[in-house]
């Protein structure tokens, strides 16, 4: 792959995660990280990991991000309230963002210095080598992952479902309290 179109997509993918934490509505974020897992899977494909490139775009943005979607919109969340304080939280933040990005400057130089990417196995990215890695030595990373999602997907239907004040008892003692008003009584 040219180092060009690597910078490219790596600013890319740094615009883009920008975008994920600056965003305050919760669907642009997740628009923005969408394109940041998009960005990583052009990635892998151009660095010859074919296989990987197409099972991050189709697990990652095809799968998990219609289902933080769907939680998103189950909970009905909302667009947060800009806040003026926390200037220590700021100050990290910033801190770190720098960090990142001198460490993004420092593969640039070290891939000039040795003239690109080093070469990879035959087998590298292929079907047979992703399933021997991820059923042998990451199945309980794999496993662990899925019941994971599993148990975050019930979370968010449960948050989702809870009673609402109108519903059962409490619609009986204000339906009991609004029949004492217009009747003039004290309760």
């Amino acid at each position: 792959m040219p180092l060009g179109l690597f910078i490219f997509l790596a600013a890319l993918a740094l615009i883009s995660a920008l975008g994920v934490i600056l965003q305050r509505n919760p669907v642009h974020c997740l628009l923005a990280l969408v394109m940041v897992l998009l960005d990583f899977a052009v990635l892998y494909i151009a660095l010859g990991a074919v296989t990987v490139g197409f099972l991050q775009a189709i697990v990652y943005v095809g799968a998990i991000m219609i289902l933080f979607l769907f939680v998103i919109w189950l909970l009905n969340l909302r667009a947060e309230a800009r806040s003026e304080g926390n200037l220590a939280l700021k100050f990290f933040g910033a801190l770190g963002a720098s960090a990142l990005t001198a460490e993004l400057w420092m593969f640039v130089a070290q891939s000039r210095r040795t003239g690109g990417l080093t070469e990879r196995p035959p087998q590298f990215g292929s079907i047979a080598s992703l399933a021997q890695a991820i059923f042998s030595q990451y199945l309980v990373a794999f496993e662990v992952t899925s019941v994971l999602l599993l148990v975050a997907v019930v979370g968010a239907v449960a948050l989702a479902r809870r009673p609402t004040p109108s519903s059962g008892a409490a619609a009986e003692f204000s339906a009991e309290s609004a029949e004492a008003r217009r009747a003039g009584g004290m309760r």
